[in-house]
């Protein structure tokens, strides 16, 4: 592989935060806040803005980006991992991993929002539910090892794994966990709460806003943080605002307290010193259908899709000339691997090549300039997050324009997050797809890469199979943590190598704060908020 590199960055076993990942959108990680110059205050209610309506609000249901910030608020997870790697009591007091072995000895005074006591079988119930395959929940494999299984002892839970998982703890860190009441009426977690987090929902307007209240006895949060200090917001608010300038007016007005914005309003409130932490994280990458029926089943047009482009323009349009070309799937900080599976493995824009590859694959030119096989014009639906916001749309009629070229008609949908799982896991109405996939351990895409697709109970929804992918990660996972990056990242340059995924833009997103202080890891930590006076 040429030019690969690798760092192992974390200690053995120990795993970086693994950001929000499926199909939908983007998050950020890192860390800031206020100048520290102005005294907290009591009782304020903290509004944030998210880019899209999460759907049901049930925690293991889904994984788009909007649905794990607000799972924040609500529920907790066995561990938490911090902006440098280290792995935080949360839930669990004390955890230990052995081969394939991992428990988790839980705290005694944890409570639900109910009242009730959540105890280490609550643990082992939510581990099998999303075990079982039945509930095509998205976290298997992803989150939660596949295979896993648990056990309760007193308030010690004990995890055997089906096989080595070299960053455990970091998935479980990203695991909700949900109380017994919720556990027994999944339904009422689509518009509820039933958890041990800091706040619970007091308010759902679906399409408008969700409205946390503060739990004024929590004292288990992240290296036990509590909602008793001072500046605790008494509620939070996760206002759905789509429009970057609408979210970016509203931040200037004192409407917001917090956004991600990504597009050419962050320089606005640049010149105005709002408060800004930077995220690296994956914004270009392009995803095919490669199940039956589909054009984009073909490798040949595939290739085509990729050569086309001229990928070093589209990463400086999709970042508004700020960002940096892609260098491996697994980018945010603290990262688990470093180094670059993109480089050397990706071929360079070439026409001629695109059109020689749908020539020798019979796809012929048409005289309306879109080619034809069989009789069937080679038409693709494309697409793409309404996340990605103007510099995506831009980056999008870029591509739609080099597809043209070479004989290729796409029809580019701009869709929000819960529009873009629902195509991409479900209803698989799509050829051609551009929505980021943000992780920070290697292993955790796994699912999204190879095995079954979601029609057969899975999450790979790209229909990918790649027999160098899977040998190169079925041996990165058997050393431990970062000991296997050089692996990962030769498993990586074979889907770039093959045209499976493409990813081609990485860029620092811009996530600004004013009349608060909090932290930004994997999304905003909810115990680390502190108002303003």
């Amino acid at each position: 592989m040429n030019q690969r590199r690798a760092r192992a960055a974390l200690r053995p076993a120990l795993a970086a935060l693994t950001l929000p990942l499926a199909a939908a959108g983007l998050a950020a990680c890192g860390s800031g806040g206020g100048t520290g110059s102005e005294a907290y205050v009591d009782g304020e209610s903290f509004t944030m803005a998210i880019a899209s309506d999460p759907g049901a609000l049930d925690p293991h249901g889904g994984v788009t980006s909007t649905l794990l910030q607000l799972s924040r608020f609500a529920y907790d997870s066995l561990v938490s991992v911090d902006r440098d790697g280290e792995v935080q009591a949360q839930l669990a007091e004390k955890w230990s991993v052995d081969g394939t072995t991992v428990t988790f000895d839980i705290k005694d005074d944890v409570t639900c929002s109910d009242g009730s006591e959540f105890t280490a079988q609550t643990v082992v119930d939510n581990i099998s539910w999303v075990e079982d395959p039945k509930n095509k929940s998205p976290y298997l494999g992803v989150f939660i090892p596949a295979g896993a299984t648990a056990a309760a002892s007193g308030q010690t839970v004990t995890v055997t794994l089906a096989a080595p998982a070299p960053f455990v703890l970091a998935s479980f860190s990203n695991l909700p966990m949900i109380c017994d009441s919720g556990l027994a009426d999944r339904a009422g977690l689509k518009a509820g709460t039933a958890g041990t987090g800091p706040y619970v929902l007091k308010d759902a307007v679906p399409g408008d806003r969700y409205t946390y209240e503060v739990r004024e006895d929590y004292a288990w949060g992240p290296d036990g943080a509590t909602t008793a200090a001072e500046g605790t917001p008494a509620t939070i608010v996760a206002k759905i605002v789509a429009n970057e300038t609408t979210i970016a007016n509203q931040l200037l007005s004192g409407e917001l307290n917090a956004a991600a914005i990504v597009g050419q309003d962050a320089a606005r409130l640049d010149a105005a010193k709002l408060n800004r932490v930077d995220a690296q994280a994956v914004v270009g990458e392009q995803w095919f259908n490669h199940n039956e029926g589909h054009p984009t089943a073909d490798p040949a047009v595939r290739a085509a899709l990729t050569l086309s482009l001229d990928l070093a323009e589209l990463q400086k349009v999709i970042t508004a000339d700020k960002g940096g070309p892609a260098t491996q799937l697994a980018v945010v900080e603290p990262a688990g691997c470093t180094g670059s599976s993109v480089e050397g493995n990706l071929a360079d824009d070439d026409t001629a090549a695109a059109e020689k590859a749908l020539e020798d694959a019979g796809w012929a030119a048409g005289a309306d300039g879109v080619r034809t096989k069989a009789g069937k014009p080679l038409v693709v639906e494309f697409v793409y997050d309404s996340s990605l916001g103007a510099p995506g749309t831009a980056a999008a009629e870029l591509a739609v324009a080099a597809w043209k070229k070479v004989g290729i008609e796409a029809k580019a949908t701009s869709l929000d997050q819960t529009a873009i799982q629902t195509a991409m896991f479900g209803t698989g109405d799509w050829d051609v797809a551009w929505e980021p996939v943000n992780i920070n351990t290697p292993d955790q895409i796994v699912p999204f890469l190879s095995g079954p697709t979601p029609a057969e109970g899975g999450n790979n929804f790209a229909g990918i199979a790649n027999t160098g992918y899977d040998a190169a990660v079925k041996t990165a996972m058997a050393e431990n943590g970062a000991e296997g990056c050089d692996d990962w990242l030769a498993a990586e340059a074979s889907l770039f190598e093959s045209y499976d995924v493409v990813p081609f833009a990485n860029n620092l997103l811009p996530f600004f704060s004013q009349g608060a202080e909090l932290e930004v890891v994997g999304g905003v930590v909810p115990t680390s908020i502190r108002m303003l006076g």
